[in-house]
């Protein structure tokens, strides 16, 4: 019975991405809740809370009627708050993930990842003429860190719009805008998908929740996706924003709701990887020593696993050459031999050592 169980178990993953989601559960311990899915034991959050301690926290978590569900709330005051009392001519209240954050939601070259969420602003909502950023995708390490490969910036102008904007060095530019009054007031989603890389791709949809207008929208199917030296990309949400001209802002709340983060298939589908994992082949089975595995490729699979009887997870540390599996001193009985393919399950076999 054990055995169906974790056959199905490994099975079921088959159609299983690599998706992370941070959705609000209701008020208290909010900054507890962001960092244990951004950042387990460490900290995702900058906050203006250090001179504006008798505020108390710049985000927290209350009941949202028009989506009915619970929803976090950034809060920014004119004055006293600033950045992280670090730099006093702007002010940050965001969240992210950072080297600290699992490997999962910190992109390397070669991987396209979905980036999900919702978000609403006031209906007088108030930008700057200089900057006020709710999004921003930037690199961790390399000589262009300081400067966000893509921001999604609110700014004052005639009118006031929002602007995409991208840089794969230090020149940025604006990919395309809209309107911010379509914006005021309204719950607002946007769906954001990055192939990281030299030769990358970009898209961005963003629509009226209430109605699924398209507000703003970018496509590009050959980009320039990875600024050269960087470790990994990662994202931000919040709001940042200058203090050039203070007297152009007022105090605001920016509402946010589900942000998600997935690793999605490379080049093949899950279709495709099952398909391609159907040729693969173990022998002989049962065995006393070495597993030979047959009919495999690059892009069949990138990990291998070996679980006992029970599910334990079996070191393959010496086991593993090239493409022999060696269970030679394991006990007699039966074991589970899994392929994974970009974090997702493609393959098992029952493999029985006698």
């Amino acid at each position: 019975m054990r055995s169906i169980f974790l056959v199905s178990f490994f099975l079921t993953s088959i159609c299983a991405t690599s998706q992370v989601v941070l959705a609000a559960d209701g008020p208290g311990d909010t900054y507890t809740l962001i960092n244990s899915v951004l950042a387990p034991n460490y900290n995702a959050i900058e906050v203006p809370d250090c001179n504006h301690a008798s505020f108390g926290n710049h985000i927290d978590e209350v009941f949202d009627t028009d989506l009915n569900k619970n929803i976090f709330r950034f809060y920014i005051h004119v004055t006293p708050d600033n950045d992280r009392c670090i730099n006093f001519d702007r002010q940050r209240n965001e969240i992210k993930t950072y080297a600290s954050s699992p490997d999962n939601l910190k992109a390397v070259v070669g991987e396209t990842v979905e980036y999900k969420w919702k978000f609403k602003i006031s209906s007088d909502f108030q930008p700057s003429s200089s900057f006020t950023h709710i999004h921003q995708i930037k690199s961790v390490g390399g000589s262009y860190a300081s400067i966000p490969m893509i921001s999604l910036t609110l700014r004052k102008s005639n009118p006031d719009r929002v602007e995409l904007r991208y840089t794969a060095t230090n020149d940025q530019n604006t990919l395309t805008t809209a309107s911010l009054a379509s914006f005021r007031g309204k719950w607002i989603s946007v769906h954001e998908t990055i192939k990281f890389g030299d030769t990358g791709s970009y898209s961005i949809e963003i629509k009226d929740i209430a109605t699924e207008d398209v507000l703003l929208a970018y496509q590009d199917n050959v980009m320039d996706m990875w600024q050269d030296g960087a470790e990994f990309a990662r994202p931000k949400w919040g709001i940042y924003r200058s203090l050039n001209n203070p007297s152009d802002l007022k105090d605001e709340t920016v509402l946010f709701a589900d942000f998600s983060i997935e690793e999605v298939t490379g080049t093949l589908s899950v279709e495709d990887l099952k398909k391609k994992a159907a040729a693969i082949l173990i022998y002989p089975n049962p065995t006393s020593g070495d597993v030979a595995i047959q009919n495999v490729d690059s892009e069949s699979f990138d990990t291998l696993q070996l679980y006992d009887y029970s599910g334990r997870s079996l070191s393959l540390k010496n086991r593993l050459d090239r493409n022999r599996l060696n269970l030679s001193g394991v006990s007699k009985g039966l074991y589970f031999i899994v392929f994974k393919k970009d974090n997702i399950v493609i393959k098992v076999f029952k493999c029985f050592v006698k």
